[in-house]
């Protein structure tokens, strides 16, 4: 067979057409008993994690053995990724199950600032109320950032309860959303502004435990832990003076390798209270656990053997840990299957026994029959594009297609995971191909237009930072 059949072949085999959940039907439960016990579902996201951040993924600097733990007795996927190299764009996919940019909030990298128009539309169908529809409790704890009130909230989106911040990053200790007289607190119960004492990773958790242990096998829960941690400023659990003296949230004249690591072995000691809670409970067997990040590691974070982080569609800015346990159902192992964030919706949908909104169909797979065993993995075509275009990228397959500003590549990310081998020249005809498929791709998203607020000034900056003719 000759190379250009070769990449042909393989390029083809990276185009996923259809679901394998709509290939294989309805997952068909063991037992009526099965059927009528729904399993309960905790997703739990932190912020800004880099995919060598626990030691299960190759962490050596400090050790993080709850969520080793969960990952030994349950599926650690090693080649799952955000849907956005920053934190509200992922958020819209991971919500609604669905590209971000089909979205006008979505458009922004990230949202900031309260606005009536950007923001998740709550008419729009998303897992919570797809899940509450079902009969599922449902909560979220933690950070939202899909839009302000009065017009966007959790509540609006499906959620019964919340506690947490609207916005992107807070203080640790003093929840507010800058720093100075005039910043505010960004701490809600419901739609209430509440003041509380403590550090807010530890906040996040206790509340999520004490939600978990008024639960009942009678009633499923949904519930969403997200987390801002390890999100700057860089604030260990002890580090409340450093929050009296800091002089900008993003923080960039402090933190360092030793602060972060206490902030996650903080996040991974916090996470080991909620499942000790929901083990307490009797419940941990028929519940769903969902660990990940919603992008790529930031300036302290371990992203290796990726190169890249937060902001940018090279691996370390995209590709994320991903963890899933329910021990019930999924036995022990890892998985090459390529994943994403969208992917979640139909997947805890279909264990839940239920559908997206047909007038809302996914663009991400249901993943189900994968976790499960009963089907192998299978390759995946996923697009990327951030800051006015001025990042591209496609995964097909092996293949993955790279645009910088005006310099192009073409990888093959799984026996290149550092993206050194630049091989278009080499593979022109797969080259070519990926890019027509990411301009078929983007002509059916919504244009990144002049009113798109983290368009001009960001976009300018990475043009200027990698060089843009």
């Amino acid at each position: 067979m000759s190379t250009v059949n070769k990449n042909r072949r393989r390029l083809l085999g990276g185009v996923s057409a259809l679901s394998l959940g709509a290939l294989t039907g309805a997952w068909n439960f063991a037992s009526a008993a099965e059927k009528k016990a729904k399993p309960n579902i905790i997703f739990i996201l932190a912020d800004d994690l880099g995919y060598g951040d626990l030691s299960i993924y190759g962490q050596t600097d400090f050790q993080t053995p709850n969520l080793d733990k969960l990952a030994q007795q349950g599926l650690r996927f090693t080649q799952a990724y955000a849907n956005s190299a920053v934190c509200s764009a992922t958020r819209f996919g991971l919500i609604t199950g669905r590209y971000q940019y089909r979205l006008r909030g979505g458009l922004e990298e990230p949202i900031a600032g309260a606005s009536d128009t950007i923001g998740l539309p709550p008419e729009h169908p998303t897992l919570p109320s797809l899940l509450k529809k079902k009969g599922y409790s449902t909560a979220l704890f933690g950070k939202w950032h899909l839009g302000f009130l009065p017009k966007f909230s959790p509540l609006k989106s499906g959620y019964d309860q919340f506690f947490g911040n609207y916005g992107g990053a807070i203080d640790y200790f003093t929840h507010k959303s800058g720093v100075g007289e005039n910043a505010k607190e960004d701490l809600y119960e419901d739609e209430v502004p509440v003041h509380k004492v403590g550090y807010y990773t530890d906040l996040i958790a206790d509340r999520a435990a004490d939600y978990i242990a008024k639960q009942t096998a009678a009633k499923p829960f949904f519930l969403s832990l997200h987390f801002t941690a390890p999100h700057w400023p860089w604030e260990g659990p002890k580090d409340e003076a450093v929050s009296q003296e800091i002089s900008s949230l993003f923080h960039y004249d402090g933190g360092n390798l030793a602060t972060y690591a206490k902030m996650v072995t903080s996040l991974d000691a916090a996470i080991g209270r909620v499942l000790k809670s929901l083990k307490d409970r009797n419940l941990d067997k028929n519940t769903i656990v969902v660990f990940t990040s919603d992008n790529g590691g930031e300036r302290f974070s371990k992203t290796w053997p990726f190169t890249g982080q937060k902001t940018e569609l090279l691996e370390g800015g995209i590709r994320v840990p991903a963890i899933v346990s329910w021990p019930a159902k999924i036995k022990p192992a890892v998985t090459q299957q390529v994943a994403i964030s969208m992917d979640w919706l139909p997947t805890l949908l279909a264990a839940a026994d239920t559908t997206p909104d047909e007038a809302f169909p996914p663009d991400g797979d249901n993943l189900l029959p994968v976790l499960l065993g009963t089907a192998k993995p299978h390759p995946r075509t996923l697009f990327w594009r951030y800051k006015a275009n001025l990042q591209r990228a496609v995964r097909s397959g092996d293949w993955k297609y790279l645009k910088i500003a005006d310099n192009e590549f073409l990888f093959d990310v799984v026996a290149d995971q550092h993206e050194r081998a630049n091989l278009s020249q080499k593979n022109p005809e797969v080259f070519a191909q990926l890019k027509k498929q990411w301009e078929e791709w983007d002509s059916k998203m919504l244009p990144i237009t002049d009113d798109v607020r983290t368009h001009a000034v960001e976009g300018k900056v990475q043009a200027d930072r990698y060089g843009s003719k």
